[in-house]
């Protein structure tokens, strides 16, 4: 279907939403007859769906299950879970299933800018905000889409015209995206996360592996993870693909790596085996913790694939600024630093979070969503001078404290109201010393407490700041 003739053509579109209006949209501009079917029936929905069926889309709400007749393909929103009735009937019936990436890559036009992807347990919208910073200091017409929150069907289909576009990709967009073949891509770490979506931790990483299936000029892996190094060795490529590793060591030929603080290349220079091209400092990196000078290593090594000079690297380093909540520093209260991390949703991105300070009074707990927290416990144990335990599955990592951390003082808050982070910022405070960091790195989803892990770090934020100003 990559030529397809839309005139007529039966398609269901699978969740509205922020993947599948935009779809429902495109492809009734191009003639489809689009039926949008969605779980969900209340308020937000019916008013979502008036506008739809005001330009002539069919939309079927409280039944996401059922295949509608006549349908030749299914464009589904990424969190529909492959097991869902909906698909096993298109299964059935040789209906084939597209994400809206899948979507976007075939809709784009002859002239379409090529694809910089990236995709990873942690790390990928740092990375890809990374990578369009420093595109953008090498003077290239670029933006960061995909998983971001840019729709990459208005990037495909809008008027703005595009060098190149860094692309994130979650393993949700990857299992649906069957054709997609960037110019290069990265993974940056696996670790078990959305097992529950995926089956297995096999299916998730083949998944993820996905992205680096017909690259044309990098698959750039994690030399520090096996796992990734692995997808490269399965991905089919193009003839003359390179495999480039990133390490927080010294690299070897064909990787980055760093070297007496600073980044260099070892890759995209004249002679690898003895040469090496500095690119920045580690100081160029914000903030410089560990797992953030690995993203941009990756970052890096994706836009010198696309033949950017070693000075727009330092450059895109140097203007870019992290979002919020990514250990972001909120305050210095009474010689105790205060650090909001609470994208650090599963345990991997709170081991990174944790490897960077010491001591640490930790902030954690949420929704476990499966996990288990006995190895990232043993690893932070060392560091940790008290923990603060807060939401639904705390009592999970209060074991596994109890188990390997045991000397370790816990404050176990029962309590879900809208102060409950007020009195764990306060509990924590009272565990610090000067010199010591509180770090908020929940290892847990945010959604039995906040509405999402933002609410989550600007009630902690919140806290701070009224700890701050009580401190004078």
């Amino acid at each position: 279907m990559s030529n397809v003739d839309w005139q007529g053509k039966h398609v269901t579109v699978a969740g509205l939403g922020v993947s599948g209006i935009p779809a429902a949209r495109a492809l009734h501009e191009r003639g489809a007859l689009v039926t949008v079917v969605n779980d969900g029936d209340d308020e937000r929905s019916r008013a979502q769906a008036a506008e739809l069926e005001a330009l002539g889309i069919t939309v079927r709400l409280g039944d996401g299950d059922t295949l509608p007749e006549s349908t030749e393909l299914v464009v589904t929103a990424p969190g529909w879970k492959p097991g869902k009735p909906l698909f096993q009937a298109a299964a059935e019936a040789d209906v084939p299933v597209w994400g809206d990436v899948e979507l976007a890559w075939r809709l784009r036009g002859p002239d379409a800018a090529p694809w910089l992807a990236v995709t990873g347990t942690n790390g990928k919208t740092t990375t890809v905000r990374m990578l369009a910073s420093i595109l953008e200091a090498a003077g290239l017409r670029t933006a960061a889409v995909g998983n971001i929150g840019v729709s990459l069907l208005d990037a495909v289909l809008g008027e703005e015209t595009y060098d190149v576009l860094a692309v994130e990709l979650s393993s949700y967009q990857l299992h649906w995206a069957p054709s997609l073949r960037a110019d290069s891509a990265a993974v940056l770490n696996l670790a078990p996360d959305h097992l529950d979506w995926h089956g297995s931790m096999d299916a998730y990483a083949a998944d993820k592996g996905r992205v680096y299936e017909g690259n044309r000029v990098a698959c750039v892996y994690n030399a520090q993870d096996p796992a990734t190094e692995d997808l490269v060795r399965e991905a089919d490529v193009e003839e003359g693909c390179r495999a480039i590793g990133f390490t927080l060591g010294t690299p070897g030929p064909s990787q980055l790596g760093v070297v007496d603080g600073i980044l260099v290349d070892r890759a995209f220079v004249a002679n690898r085996q003895k040469q090496a091209q500095e690119l920045a400092q580690v100081e160029d990196v914000n903030p410089s913790a560990p797992h953030n000078i690995a993203n941009a290593l990756a970052a890096a090594a994706l836009a010198r694939a696309f033949g950017v000079q070693p000075s727009a690297v330092r450059d895109g380093l140097r203007a870019f600024r992290p979002d919020a909540h990514r250990i972001e520093h909120v305050a210095d209260v009474a010689g105790v630093t205060y650090i909001d991390d609470s994208k650090a949703t599963n345990t991997h991105a709170a081991e990174a979070s944790l490897a960077a300070y010491d001591p640490i009074v930790w902030i954690a707990g949420g929704l476990a969503k499966g996990a288990t927290f006995d190895a990232l416990v043993t690893g932070a144990a060392k560091r940790l001078r008290g923990v603060v335990l807060m939401g639904a599955d705390r009592a999970l990592i209060r074991e596994a404290l109890a188990r390997h951390a045991p000397e370790v003082p816990v404050v176990d808050l029962e309590r879900t109201d809208t102060g409950a982070m007020s009195r764990a910022v306060r509990e924590a405070a009272r565990l610090a010393r000067p010199g010591d960091t509180v770090l908020l790195a929940p290892a847990c989803a945010s959604m039995d407490m906040f509405v999402n892990y933002n609410k989550r770090g600007e009630a902690f934020a919140d806290a701070v700041r009224e700890l701050a100003d009580e401190s004078g």
